[in-house]
């Protein structure tokens, strides 16, 4: 089944603007069959320039408009793959956008520090980036009914939403794909940073957080553990939350004496990676995680909706000292908009202290009937925390 996917439509639309666009995410995620897809439409105009080709990197060194006109010739979209191991790749792109009139460039790649950074301080205000996600249920929406979600869901929950998945067709080779990942693909690109040590370090972390998903995340305990210090840890997740495996949530705080705000919850990007890494694929009944898979789950799908809609809000948790909390938090602009995860529907309880701190907040609880309402395009009803706490 063809699942038609977000961003290529967003790319789509901006091709032909003399700019440069960002496509990054991880492996596995489909970024080459988005580019399969625009070159299938458009392959005339289009000229491929692969990043690990050392010819390539070559020419490109040689910033004159007479060699890029040269090498760009009539076409009018330039595609590099891994453009991220291209050298100097920021002013590159920067001097061809200068220089060559009536181009679009099309960047991609699969470690962000590598690419976003080397590209986006060359280009601010130049370019666009998008995040290819795992799919989303927004994007599976277009193509199946409301009871195929449904029934759909235990199994996402469990296995992700990797789009390699929908071509296989029993369950045991989606866990056999996963944990192929997760061993021989997933860190290939961070084994080529001169600082990261080995796999092993970076495996056994992302088993830790694996395990502690949706629980505040202690790097002092993470480096005892992995017998690393705490500067390693944080260096590690900053190149792993890069590499797009995993994001972090801080604690919301106004300034409150109670609220939490110096951890981070880490969370993965797609379930079935994180319960590759704890080797779970047991169904809901046989699990004692399904807040946490839940909980995951919903924030990741929020995370896609607002991306490709164009909606970039502060993600956040909150908590107090006394154990009062909420699972995710967005803030954009002054509004703040709280978001409680139950797996089973059940009334909607706010804590006191977030009801006194933040009277104008919306509060929603989400479980199975209404989660829909909010990743997908279906009007959503949200609550004000004076209302219902009132």
């Amino acid at each position: 089944m063809e699942i038609p996917r977000r961003v290529q439509k967003l790319i789509e639309e901006q091709l032909g603007v003399q700019k440069v666009i960002i496509l990054y995410g991880t492996r596995g995620t489909g970024k080459a069959t988005v580019i399969e897809n625009l070159v299938a439409t458009r392959g005339e105009k289009i000229l491929f320039l692969p990043g690990k080709d050392i010819e390539t990197a070559e020419i490109l060194q040689r910033r004159t408009e007479a060699n890029y006109k040269r090498l760009i010739g009539k076409k009018k979209i330039v595609l590099m793959e891994e453009a991220q191991f291209i050298p100097e790749i920021g002013h590159i792109l920067q001097f061809m956008t200068a220089l060559v009139k009536d181009i679009t460039i099309l960047a991609t790649g699969s470690i962000g520090f590598d690419l976003v950074d080397k590209i986006n301080e060359p280009l601010v205000g130049r370019n666009l980036v998008y995040q290819l996600y795992p799919i989303a249920q927004a994007e599976l929406s277009d193509v199946e009914d409301y009871l195929s979600t449904r029934r759909n869901l235990e199994e996402r929950l469990i296995y992700g939403s990797s789009p390699q998945l929908w071509h296989m067709g029993s369950l045991q080779e989606k866990e056999d794909y996963l944990k192929k990942m997760i061993n021989n693909e997933l860190l290939k690109d961070l084994l080529t940073i001169e600082t990261v040590k080995g796999a092993d370090v970076l495996y056994k972390l992302l088993q830790l957080l694996a395990w502690q998903v949706g629980s505040d995340v202690s790097t002092v305990e993470l480096g005892n553990t992995l017998q690393i210090n705490k500067a390693t840890v944080e260096r590690y997740l900053d190149l792993l939350a890069k590499a797009f495996i995993i994001y972090p949530l801080s604690g919301y705080s106004n300034h409150l004496r109670k609220e939490i705000s110096k951890t981070k919850k880490w969370y993965f990007f797609d379930n079935g990676l994180r319960n590759a890494f704890i080797d779970n694929f047991n169904l809901l009944h046989q699990r004692n995680d399904i807040g946490q898979l839940w909980e995951q789950y919903f924030i990741n799908e929020r995370i896609k909706y607002n991306s490709y809609n164009g909606y970039f809000p502060q993600y956040y948790f909150w908590r107090t000292y006394d154990g009062q909390e909420i699972d995710l938090l967005e803030y954009h602009n002054g509004r703040l908009q709280a978001y409680e995860c139950q797996w089973k529907k059940g009334k909607a309880k706010i804590p006191a202290a977030f009801a006194k701190a933040y009277p104008d907040a919306e509060f929603s609880v989400i479980n199975q009937e209404n989660y829909l309402d909010w990743i997908t395009d279906q009007p959503h009803i949200t609550y004000s925390v004076a209302g219902l706490s009132s």
